[in-house]
Order: structure tokens, then sequence, then C-alpha cells
């Protein structure tokens, strides 16, 4: 399916605005309201909206700390890949994990409440993970830009 100009605009309001009514994107996006519906229903049936979120303020929830962990494996085997992702889903503070091409194998974000609780979940979890040979941790010190907003 290709997207109009009105889907694009459907999908910019929503991805800012998740909680708008159906009335209120239908004004938005110059549409009646029923007419609205049927393209947002569509754009969902079709995978174009996956999910609807809350996004939580990591600092009123005690958790500001944000560390990425670049990962090196010791092979790129089918065994050693599907080990190390399948332990890595089971690490409870990890946002993110990204298979990277590049210098590091695996790409991680992490959210703790500081540098502490970094070490337990180092400890706890990362230290455990199959098949790893390296680990390098960088803390983020500022957000500069965070959106989940894609440009359509």
């Amino acid at each position: 399916m290709q997207l109009d100009a009105t889907d694009r605009r459907i999908l910019r309001v929503l991805q800012r605005q998740g909680r708008v009514t159906n009335a209120e994107l239908a004004e938005l996006v110059h549409l009646s309201p029923s007419a609205c519906h049927r393209r947002v229903q569509r754009l969902e049936g079709e995978g174009f909206i996956a999910d609807y979120v809350a996004l939580l303020d990591l600092k009123r929830i005690g958790r500001p700390t944000v560390v990425y962990v670049e990962i090196k494996l010791s092979g790129q085997s089918d065994e050693i890949l599907d080990a190390f992702e399948r332990e890595v889903a089971r690490v409870p503070d990890i946002l993110e994990c990204h298979l990277m091409a590049g210098a590091a194998d695996y790409l991680l974000k992490i959210i703790a409440a500081d540098t502490e609780d970094f070490a337990r979940i180092h400890r706890r979890y990362l230290s455990r993970l199959p098949g790893v040979t390296q680990m390098q941790s960088s803390f983020a010190l500022r957000t500069v830009v965070k959106t989940t907003a894609i440009d359509i």
C-alpha cells in the first residue's frame, strides 16, 4: 500500500499525540470522523501503526541513567548469536538491543537508577551473557535530542 498525503498527516499527528481523539484527529487532518477512523484502522491493519504506548519520564520513575553497552562475541555462528539473543531478551533493564555491523556485534541501551545500580545490572546480568568476549559501557551525560517521531 502506498501512503498518500492524508495518511502521512495522520501518522505525523499520531506520532506526537497518540491519545488524540478520532474527532480531534479528523479535524487536524481535514477529514470527516468516519473517514478518518477508516484510514486509521487501515493504517493499523496494514502494519504502518505498530502500537500505541505511553512514554515514561526516566527521572520521575527513578531510572535517569542511560548506558550504552557495546558487546563483542566470540563468534558469529547462529548458535552463538541465538544463545546471546535469547538471554539478553531476559534482562529487564535493557530498552534496546541491536545487532550491529562494525566493531561491536551488539549495542544495548540500558536504564539504571545510578552507577551503583548499573554495577548491579552488570554483575547480575551482563557478565553472565553467553559468548561475550568484550564489553564497553558508555554513560550518557545529557540527552540532546530525543524523539520517537519519524519524518513521514
